[in-house]
């Protein structure tokens, strides 16, 4: 009960920043239909899928759950330097509690976001099915990574830093190397090497395979996409009880 009242409490926050909203929600379907744009105006002789929306709209539903790094960490930042979680630390809350309100209404806020994305791509070209809806769910692991990645630098760093590692570095990271806006295959090299070792390109891939219905396939990518999830977010975790026992010392 503790962490659910905290948890509306951080998704009303969340809520009332119109910049997060149009972030979180506006953003990326303004790079969707940008794209479809692009696409629209290359010539059926050339037969360039580079920008087609079966191929770019998961990449976009993936990259815009970036911005849950960003959210949850300016949150947590401003929070631990306003001396407001000082004040609830002196309360039967739990970290487990903490952790949880931070976490939760970041994971509805991705699936709310990685649904309106695909469905707005709809009317662009994507088939609407099952598969459609089941790409959502597969990038909920993506959406811990990055959560986890705004609690670790929420837990360390004030929230000018947090804008500037979670909102200009680690979209521009995630952008490029997921393949979003360009595929690895055409880049190669060292790049495409990279790009194959980080969790972006996988979660891409993830909720594109689960779009054509490739469910085998899904596996090896969603499997390394966890496992930095699951990396990622203990850290986190980690950094806030020791930041939390520290505090309250």
């Amino acid at each position: 009960m503790r962490a659910y009242i905290f948890s509306k409490r951080n998704g009303k926050e969340i809520l009332r920043d119109p910049i997060n909203l149009f972030f979180g929600l506006g953003f990326p379907l303004i790079l969707m239909f940008l794209f479809s744009i692009i696409n629209s105006a290359i010539p059926p002789e050339a037969n360039n899928t580079m920008f087609e929306t079966k191929r770019i709209a998961p990449g976009i539903a993936m990259f815009g759950t970036v911005f849950l790094a960003l959210f949850s960490g300016t949150l947590l930042a401003k929070d631990r330097t306003s001396s407001f979680l000082m004040r609830l630390f002196s309360s039967p809350m739990r970290s487990f509690d903490f952790i949880m309100g931070y976490t939760l209404p970041m994971i509805l806020f991705a699936v709310v976001q990685s649904s309106i994305t695909l469905i707005a791509a709809s009317f662009i070209g994507l088939p609407l099915t099952i598969n459609t809806f089941l790409a959502v769910f597969v990038l909920v692991p993506i959406s811990i990574l990055f959560v986890g990645v705004g609690l670790l630098c929420g837990s360390i760093m004030n929230d000018k830093a947090v804008g500037g590692i979670c909102g200009a570095l680690l979209t521009n990271i995630a952008g490029w190397f997921s393949g979003t806006w360009i595929p690895i295959d055409l880049i190669g090299g060292r790049f495409r090497t990279i790009s194959h070792f980080l969790p972006f390109f996988h979660a891409a891939e993830t909720a594109r395979l689960a779009i054509e219905g490739k469910y085998v396939d899904i596996l090896p990518h969603l499997s390394i996409v966890l496992a930095y999830s699951l990396i990622v977010y203990g850290i986190a975790i980690f950094v806030f009880r020791y930041k939390m026992s520290s505090d309250r010392a």
